[in-house]
């Protein structure tokens, strides 16, 4: 697990600088703090770089990036784990392969030479990024693993393409833009994002499951956009009845997830577990434990609040299981005190503290000397987890229940859930006519957000609200779903979807999970998201994931002899931190933030945000007459407030190229 970058220029003469190349990796220090390694190839205009985490095969000089291939055509740097690699090693040993490494990385390269790209990519299996340059194409291949866990960030100047697995990798190149986009901004604000996009004016991601494909022709770069997997549900009239066998769904989940904690067991240094007080982190770690026969080492994170700890919960799987546990108790203090620090890693605005949390947990972790931790992220995108895909199943699933039922559930659902209204559900519904025309309906995961910007336009500055005034966040998110993967597709699935393309990989694979837990140089592993069990969670029909009012059915029963009494029969929890306004220490640290980056002078140095309205926003957060749920939301948009100006502080105002370069000298690492 490491970063990459590099640089492919439209002339073929003109060599990447060396030094930029290694300063882009010392920006990254976090991301690989067990070496560095950087090539150029003379008469391409190519050259790359990478700043190594070392977990498999840790011996420093073999295990180099970037890799060049026997031949000298092919140069490879790799950010991410392949599973199963040992098998396909072995594989193409027997058919004359010769590896110079024990690297799980070398796979790609004598995979590509024998098979090309398209047929490489089906045996790749786990999280990654990668940068594949063909020399007897003159082709640069920028490629990401199925669900966006691993990042990787391009953007054109007037040389040529440059790339990094974080924003601050691309910045740190002198002839890189540093720059809010209008609409950017506008998202930053109201959460969601546009899938493939970044705050910033021209820099782009490569969307999850897709190759980024850059071609010199006759001096000029051309790039495709290529997606090698979606998200496939079948037709809903594909799935089987009510009379179907639940057995076998139940026996399935487990086999497929039995096999993909195990993949993700395989290391060279020792792997712990996240543990939360939810049936995904609980069944990962039950597995791990009766895999490995021995005492795993578990991570768990407890609040100040009894409304949202877990650890009472995680205790108890902890015990049965014998589990190492360790546990980081966080008051109002620990959560705003590292704000500023978490935002220079996610590079984009958090609406809750948990990120915060989770960096801070990281940071734990990498302090008792573990690099890896299995997690349970991507579970409620399988399996229908979030209190949203209740709501969605109860209005536009159950068409065969009386309406006085459907309504019955969901008024249980909005009030076991009412901590979380205003976040992680909507406030009041919300219609986007572009979602609507586009699925049917608009999915309650994104109404929270959506229905955000009536507050968020008001509070950007005159002169960029002039640009967005027009414009439709909500258009513009459904403009990039792929229509041919919700068309006759049940509303379950159809929001599951929406989910995994938005919220997932936008939130809970960003701020939630690599950028935080990188940041302390340390490796998390999803095995929920292990492509091969999550095409077969595809297959399980909608009413055996959400079963009566019980979200995650078969999987509970999957995991039935694994998991506490309690916890089995207990509801979903969403995994929040508690908001600002239920604690005056920590709202006394928001204001202390605000005194710094929402200062008259700061906003308006900044340029981004209207200082009349984001006063006004706090003087109505104060008042009592605001509702809690509307707290709740206001809670967020402080937090998004604060984020795009301590963003403009880390990466438009400070000299990121200068800072880079520091960074390179510090840590010795030279050209």
């Amino acid at each position: 697990m490491c970063g990459i970058a590099g640089i492919f220029n439209q002339r073929a003469e003109q060599t990447p600088d060396a030094q930029t190349l290694v300063n882009m990796a010392a920006i990254m220090h976090h991301r690989g703090p067990d070496g560095f390694g950087y090539e150029t190839l003379d008469n391409t205009g190519i050259g790359f770089s990478h700043a190594r985490l070392s977990i498999i095969d840790l011996n420093e000089e073999r295990a180099r990036q970037p890799f060049l291939s026997a031949d000298g055509n092919l140069l490879l740097a790799h950010n991410g784990e392949f599973y199963d690699f040992k098998r396909i090693r072995a594989d193409l040993t027997a058919q004359g392969a010769r590896f110079r490494t024990k690297s799980d990385s070398e796979i790609v390269m004598h995979l590509y030479q024998r098979e090309g790209l398209e047929e490489t990519l089906k045996h790749l299996r786990g999280e990654f990024a990668f940068s594949l340059y063909d020399q007897n194409e003159d082709s640069l291949y920028l490629v990401r693993d199925r669900f966006g866990i691993k990042p990787l960030y391009y953007t054109q100047t007037d040389d040529g393409v440059v790339f990094g697995s974080e924003l601050k990798v691309l910045f740190a190149h002198p002839s890189v833009e540093r720059k809010f986009s209008s609409e950017g901004l506008y998202h930053q604000l109201i959460q969601v994002m546009v899938p493939g996009s970044t705050a910033f004016e021209g820099v782009r991601q490569v969307a999850p499951g897709h190759v980024i494909k850059i071609q010199r022709k006759n001096g000029q770069l051309e790039l495709t956009d290529h997606k090698y997997w979606d998200v496939d549900f079948p037709q809903e009239s594909e799935y089987p009845g009510d009379d179907v066998d639940e057995q076998t769904y139940i026996d399935g989940v487990r086999k497929h997830l039995l096999e993909a904690v195990q993949h993700r067991l395989t290391a060279d240094v020792p792997v712990g577990c996240y543990l939360s007080g939810g049936i995904d982190s609980c069944a990962i770690l039950g597995l791990s434990a009766a895999s490995t026969q021995t005492s795993v080492k578990a991570f768990t994170i407890g609040f100040d609040s009894d409304e949202y700890d877990e650890t009472p919960i995680a205790q108890e799987m902890a015990e049965a299981t014998g589990a190492d546990h360790h546990i980081m108790r966080l008051n109002a203090d620990d959560l705003y005190d590292h704000f500023v620090k978490t935002i220079w890693h996610t590079e984009r605005t958090i609406y809750n503290t948990l990120g915060v949390a989770k960096y801070l947990m990281s940071q734990q972790v990498n302090q008792v000397g573990y690099k890896v931790v299995l997690t349970g992220e991507g579970s409620d995108e399988l399996f229908a987890g979030y209190p949203a895909f209740r709501k969605d199943m109860f209005l536009h699933g159950l068409d065969h229940l009386p309406d006085s039922e459907r309504k019955a559930w969901q008024e249980l659902l909005e009030k076991n859930n009412k901590l979380f209204k205003g976040a992680m559900l909507a406030r009041e519904d919300y219609v986007s006519p572009a979602f609507n025309t586009k699925m049917g309906f608009t999915p309650s995961c994104v109404q929270p957000w959506l229905s955000v910007s009536s507050v968020a336009l008001p509070l950007i500055a005159p002169h960029r609200r002039h640009e967005v005034e027009n414009y439709d966040p909500g258009k513009a998110i459904a403009d990039t779903l792929d229509e041919t993967m919700l068309k006759g597709r049940h509303p379950l699935d159809r929001a599951q979807y929406v989910w995994i393309k938005t919220m997932l990989e936008g939130q809970i694979l960003t701020w939630g999970g690599d950028r935080v837990d990188m940041a302390n140089s340390m490796e998390a592993r999803p095995a929920f998201l292990d492509h091969h069990l999550a095409e077969y969670a595809f297959t399980v029909p909608p009413h055996l994931r959400i079963k009566g009012n019980k979200e995650k059915y078969v999987l509970r029963e999957a995991m039935k002899g694994l998991l506490p009494e309690t916890l089995y029969k207990r509801e979903k929890f969403a995994f929040m931190a508690p908001p600002a306004h239920t604690d005056p220490k920590k709202w006394q640290a928001v204001e202390k933030l605000a005194d710094q980056y929402l200062s008259k002078d700061a906003v308006e140095e900044a340029g981004l945000l209207d200082f009349d309205e984001v006063q006004l926003t706090f003087a109505k957060h104060e008042s009592d007459e605001v509702s809690i749920d509307e707290k709740v939301q206001l809670d967020a948009v402080i937090n998004h407030m604060l984020g795009v100006q301590i963003m403009h502080h880390h990466f438009v105002k400070t000299d990121v190229p200068v800072l880079a370069a520091q960074r390179a000298h510090e840590l010795g690492w030279h050209a």
